[in-house]
């Protein structure tokens, strides 16, 4: 930003949460799930391998939409839609009201048009691959703007809307670009986050299981495993999460209710291999979202996990945080994706959210599925099993990486006047 710009300085807020997890159609139905252990990961059948276990969301798909647009949709752009109107409506703002050509939509993502793209190449399949037979909504299905462009349509939201592509970093790093887009003055509110529809593409179960990364076990809960000695792979999920992103002048203007207040963040990259992680380039990327915040590694409470339940990756972030956070740093470490499995794009956005009511509630929620600890990722206040009270939680890290080596962290801090 250039020196003296109005915007540098601005205090930008979370002031509405709309999201769909496997375990939680709302933050609070989500949060409920995170303190008392309910996992979301089920089995179900996919395309050319039979039975796999997923996390799998369960929403209202008519509650913003109308049968014939959920023909003509995607089910990345129903999340996106769902989430959006979910969102605004916590934050009691009237979009109808509102100047929609100073609203952004913003939304990370890991993939899009796989879904649709193999759909469509097995249903000509049926018709010996007569292209007559190929849907006239592909190309609209399947451009990558598709679950931002989505949103606009159904809010008739007149301001930019883009995806962001950052493979699994994707849900933080549009949370990110909404904070940025409000500094730099290009809109006044922002939707920004994460959504997946990765479970109905058998081709990211196919490509995991051929690297020896997919999770498996025989009771569905307990798949996802991250920091356990025995964990086997990563357990696919759908899901999404969208903030309201406001200035905080704009948000006291309308006596709006503040979540939380985006305090820092760092977006970096490995460059070093396409899947295998970088110990040094995550720490790199921790510690520059702390200088960012204005904060020391011993102000941070909560750091939640990136973790997937890889053998190498979760062990990779261990090194990583150790280097960040020297022995007695007062942080509690925890992780999402043992109750959810890996929302991909919607990952880093929905981590962060089943963290932020601990400002209010003082509890840490924990990591579940951990029986034996794997020592080499042996954190200190490492939360394993049970929720933890904690006396205070001012300041939330939390981490969010991704395939070719890109790494983001959001500091997320507790509103004070």
């Amino acid at each position: 930003m250039p020196a003296g710009s109005p915007f540098t300085a601005a205090r930008i807020v979370i002031t509405g949460i709309g999201l769909t997890a496997p375990n939680g159609n709302d933050l609070a139905t989500f949060r409920q799930s995170l303190l008392t252990g309910k996992s979301g990961v089920r089995r179900i059948t996919t395309r050319y391998m039979g039975e796999v276990l997923a996390g799998v969301c369960d929403f209202d798909e008519l509650k913003y939409q109308r049968k014939k647009e959920l023909r003509r949709g995607t089910r990345a752009g129903s999340i996106a839609i769902y989430c959006a109107n979910e969102a605004l409506a916590d934050s009691r703002i009237n979009i109808a009201a509102a100047d929609r050509s100073r609203v952004g939509v913003y939304l990370g993502v890991t993939e899009h048009g796989n879904v649709e793209t193999e759909n469509e190449i097995a249903s000509i399949k049926e018709y010996n691959y007569d292209v007559k037979f190929w849907s006239h909504h592909h190309n609209p299905r399947t451009v990558a703007n598709n679950p931002a462009g989505e949103v606009t349509l159904n809010l008739g939201i007149t301001g930019p809307h883009y995806t962001l592509g950052a493979a699994c970093a994707a849900g933080n790093i549009g949370l990110i670009q909404g904070v940025q887009m409000l500094r730099l003055g290009e809109v006044d509110l922002a939707l920004a986050g994460g959504v997946s529809e990765s479970i109905h593409t058998f081709g990211i179960f196919a490509s995991f299981k051929a690297q020896g990364a997919l999770a498996a076990h025989p009771d569905p809960t307990k798949a996802s495993r991250p920091f356990d000695r025995d964990r086997n792979g990563i357990v696919v999920s759908e899901g999404g999460c969208l903030y309201t992103l406001e200035r905080l002048e704009d948000a006291i203007a309308r006596r709006a209710r503040i979540y939380g207040e985006i305090a820092g963040y760092a977006i970096n990259s490995d460059a070093s291999d396409f899947v295998l992680p970088n110990a040094e380039r995550q720490a790199q990327c921790m510690a520059a979202a702390l200088r960012h915040a204005g904060i020391g590694p011993r102000d941070i409470d909560i750091l939640n996990t990136h973790a997937t339940g890889t053998k190498q990756g979760d062990i990779q972030e261990c090194i990583a945080i150790r280097a960040v956070f020297p022995p007695g740093c007062p942080l509690h470490v925890n992780n999402t994706k043992s109750f959810i499995g890996h929302a991909m794009g919607a990952a880093g956005a929905l981590e962060l959210t089943g963290n932020l009511p601990a400002f209010e509630d003082h509890i840490v929620h924990p990591t579940i599925n951990v029986e034996h600890l794997d020592p080499e990722c042996a954190l200190p206040n490492l939360v394993l099993n049970t929720p933890k009270h904690v006396d205070k939680v001012d300041c939330i890290l939390n981490n969010s990486s991704g395939m070719l080596g890109i790494n983001s962290a959001v500091v997320v801090k507790r509103y004070e006047a």
